[in-house]
């Protein structure tokens, strides 16, 4: 994307981050992207809450071992660290936490380290990974029933109900929660289980898919939602499309449909 490194332009939207809407954002490339992030949300939970996937062009976000290191190229790398930057909380799956132990900090850009969200539903994590031993804040999420101590290394431990419907936790919950500690700018980066939850219970405003330009032929699937019988249960969309060299990005305003075999 032209202008990808435009450090007045991205300083200026990081001003905006905890500004409420209040300032008019800056014109250019990074602006069109990331300025409807720093819109106020306009969710009754008071969140603005946008997922992100990176795939290959057949639809894996990873091997079948999950070995998922990495499908998007340097664009695509600094687009999620920017995400980062831009919002108060990054939310992943457990399942990413055991296969890629990351830190989901701000390394490759300016801008703040986000609060780790990590969702556990039944504490299968141990305390040893990065997350959970280094700065940033990390808070693990997992439910009600769930047996364990209130920290897992340097995490606060966050009860939640369970979803009787989808599995996991229950995300409207989820949203409230964090909404009340003051993190209403939410990204949920992965994997593709913790995304399609999301997705299935219309909890995401704006959906980013990078496809990167390599063809595996089998893998995870970047989303996982109930069997579809006809093509009218899926979920048609509005797209941007942004360069991000090699590969490409699809910005997706959902603003809180999900597909009509969710409903």
């Amino acid at each position: 994307m032209d202008g990808m490194r435009s450090g007045s332009e991205w300083e200026a939207l990081l001003a905006l981050r905890d500004a409420g809407g209040a300032a008019a954002p800056p014109c250019g490339p990074l602006a069109k992207l990331f300025a409807p992030l720093l819109a106020p949300p306009r969710a009754e939970d008071g969140c603005l809450v946008v997922g992100r996937l990176a795939q290959t062009l057949d639809g894996r976000i990873a091997t079948l071992s999950g070995s998922s290191q990495w499908i998007g190229g340097r664009g695509d790398i600094l687009h999620t660290h920017r995400l980062r930057a831009l919002c108060h909380a990054v939310v992943i799956g457990a399942g990413t936490v055991r296969h890629d132990d990351p830190r989901l900090t701000t390394r490759e850009c300016p801008g703040a380290d986000p609060v780790r969200v990590v969702l556990d539903t039944d504490r299968r994590l141990g305390p040893d990974y990065r997350v959970f031993q280094e700065a940033p804040p990390t808070l693990l999420l997992c439910a009600e029933d769930a047996p364990g101590p209130d920290r897992l290394g340097r995490a606060e431990v966050l009860r939640l109900p369970r979803d009787p419907l989808r599995g996991g936790l229950h995300l409207p919950s989820l949203l409230r929660l964090l909404a009340g500690r003051g993190l209403t700018r939410l990204f949920v980066e992965g994997g593709g289980v913790t995304v399609s939850r999301f997705l299935a219970a219309g909890c995401l405003d704006r959906l980013h898919v990078t496809v990167a330009p390599v063809l595996l032929g089998s893998g995870i699937p970047a989303f996982t939602l109930p069997e579809a019988a006809r093509i009218a249960d899926g979920l048609r969309f509005a797209w941007t499309v942004h360069a991000l060299d090699p590969d490409v990005l699809f910005d997706i305003p959902l603003d809180r449909a999900r597909p009509q075999v969710c409903r």
